[in-house]
């Protein structure tokens, strides 16, 4: 690129509405001018979860006061900028449809081109936006939809090295919490529960711990959990400290075990790289025990732990805008405005699906 481009960017694709505005110069720096999340916590805590439906309408409510934030804190108009990026996929389908719609609508109007991005590439992307890093490097994906180990090549070229056979990290944490009566999302109550519990009561399984291949699996955790709860009913307080530090530990050693071992893959498949990065992205990413086994990890195997600011690892607009410039600047063309959201949308297309396909094609 020869000159600075700057990108409008939403995301609408779970519980969090987003838009930003970043910028990026001619030698690939990038600045976030605008950045504006809502959340709808509030909409969704009485269910224990995310209803489609809520969410979808509260992206309708709430999209179009949020671009205009966007762009005033970034001192920009609509006119001003050079592309409209929008998460098509995958993700909730009411809400994909909501963005993508959005930024179709302003892409037509402002004559601007418009970027369908895939939610993952935008994670797989941003340590290139806060980190500076260079191709390749691995990505640990740990949210409440997907737990992912991935290859970054480079933009647009990722390889899938270990995903979940079952439930997501960040699901298992949610099922967790609401079986012990916790508060949702699941996963900041577990860790606050955690720290005041024994980590050694409970011996808990550690699903795949061992074995060569870099998949995982927190379905059989899950259950181990419900099946001690059950059997010291009533539970105490302690004893829900008690489970949620067991639980996490279990968690710790499993991810210890199977990153591990992608670390070494990496080392083996790329000996000239001299201090390769590992970069963990999502929700699960802000937990501090896990945090703090993963970069023990990387100091131990000399890989570089990056984690992005916690605002830039969960669902953010920053992110899906500077996945659009990283496609510009490798000169990949812009989509038609014809272009549908998808539910299901693989980082790594080649890889089998682990988790069910169908017409709408495979979870992960």
């Amino acid at each position: 690129m020869s000159s600075h481009l700057t990108i409008l960017g939403i995301e609408t694709s779970c519980d969090e509405t987003a838009a930003a505005v970043v910028v990026r110069d001619p030698a690939g720096h990038g600045q976030i001018l605008g950045d504006v999340v809502l959340s709808q916590l509030d909409e969704h805590s009485a269910y224990g979860g995310v209803v489609p439906e809520i969410a979808a309408r509260a992206h309708v409510e709430a999209l179009d006061a949020l671009i205009g934030q966007a762009l005033a804190r970034a001192g920009k108009t609509l006119d001003e900028v050079d592309a409209i990026a929008a998460t098509s996929g995958p993700g909730l389908i009411g809400g994909l449809i909501v963005g993508l719609m959005t930024g179709k609508a302003i892409a037509r109007a402002k004559g601007k081109p418009l970027y369908a991005v895939n939610h993952l590439e935008g994670h797989a992307l941003t340590a290139r936006l806060t980190d500076g890093l260079s191709f390749p490097y691995l990505m640990l994906l740990v949210s409440g939809g997907h737990t992912q180990l991935v290859l970054v090549r480079g933009v647009g070229d990722y390889e899938r090295w270990g995903t979940t056979i079952d439930d997501a990290l960040g699901e298992a944490f949610d099922k967790t919490a609401k079986l012990l009566g916790l508060a949702y999302p699941g996963g900041p109550a577990v860790e606050k529960a955690a720290e005041t519990g024994n980590p050694d009561r409970f011996v808990f399984p550690r699903p795949l711990v061992g074995e060569k291949r870099l998949d995982l699996s927190f379905s059989g955790l899950k259950t181990a959990v419900r099946q001690a709860a059950q059997s010291i009913e009533p539970v105490t307080d302690q004893d829900i400290a008690d489970i949620c530090a067991s639980f996490q530990k279990a968690v710790a050693r499993t991810l210890k075990d199977r990153i591990g071992r992608g670390l070494a893959r990496f080392r083996q498949e790329f000996p000239s790289v001299a201090f390769p990065a590992l970069v963990v992205a999502g929700g699960v990413a802000a937990n501090k025990v896990l945090r703090a086994t993963l970069k023990d990890l990387c100091d131990r195997n000399h890989f570089r732990f990056v984690a992005p600011p916690l605002a830039l690892c969960t669902d953010n607009a920053a992110m899906i805008a500077w996945a659009a410039l990283e496609r510009m600047a490798a000169g990949l063309a812009p989509d038609d405005l014809s272009v549908a959201p998808r539910s299901r949308w693989p980082l790594d297309a080649a890889a089998a699906a682990m988790l069910g396909s169908g017409k709408r094609g495979a979870k992960a």
